[in-house]
């Protein structure tokens, strides 16, 4: 697993990180951005964050996973693949950030795969203030579903972990910025 770690930090050093002044989702500024979307969205990158999520979680207990959309659409594709090469039956939710506004005029997509009250892992790619996670969170919790953990690829370690757990939501991260770098040998 350590292996899949490094490859994966090399890989999100490589393919979404960037050095340039940004406005990041929590309205606040930053001279570096991770755009997760591009190693998610590479097959090996897809294959990494999957089968390290799926090893994070299996002790969970959960019977899928879910995140808002768009940046944790492949997490949860990926996530449900890896699990489902290993056995277990882990569908993905896809959470949305409005509703539809037709048709069901769901917050959620996927409701078909699950049950009320199903044990539910939410994923993120980029976690700086926890909001959008507990967004996402609330909505899920509001359909009737249980989220007992939240997962993201990389924490900024703006206050996230802190914002969570003062919302009762357990928080894990594959990677933070500063352990980011020292995995990937820089």
């Amino acid at each position: 697993m350590q292996q899949w770690r490094e490859e994966l930090a090399a890989l999100l050093l490589t393919k979404s990180y960037l050095e340039k002044d940004v406005v990041l989702t929590s309205g606040r500024r930053s001279n570096y951005y991770f755009d997760c979307k591009q190693t998610a969205l590479h097959p090996r990158g897809a294959m990494l964050i999957g089968r390290l999520f799926v090893d994070m979680l299996r002790e969970e207990g959960i019977q899928g996973v879910a995140g808002m959309t768009l940046g944790a659409d492949p997490l949860v594709t990926a996530t449900s693949l890896m699990g489902r090469m290993e056995g277990l039956e882990w569908p993905a939710m896809i959470v949305r950030k409005e509703s539809k506004g037709h048709g069901t005029d769901s917050y959620l997509e996927g409701l078909a795969n699950f049950t009320p009250g199903d044990r539910i892992a939410v994923l993120e790619d980029v976690a700086t203030t926890g909001g959008s996670a507990i967004k996402a969170c609330q909505r899920i919790t509001n359909a009737g579903f249980r989220v007992v953990r939240v997962c993201c690829i990389l924490d900024r370690e703006e206050g996230a972990s802190e914002t969570l757990a003062a919302a009762g939501y357990p928080f894990t991260a594959l990677f933070t910025r500063s352990r980011l770098f020292h995995e990937a040998g820089k």
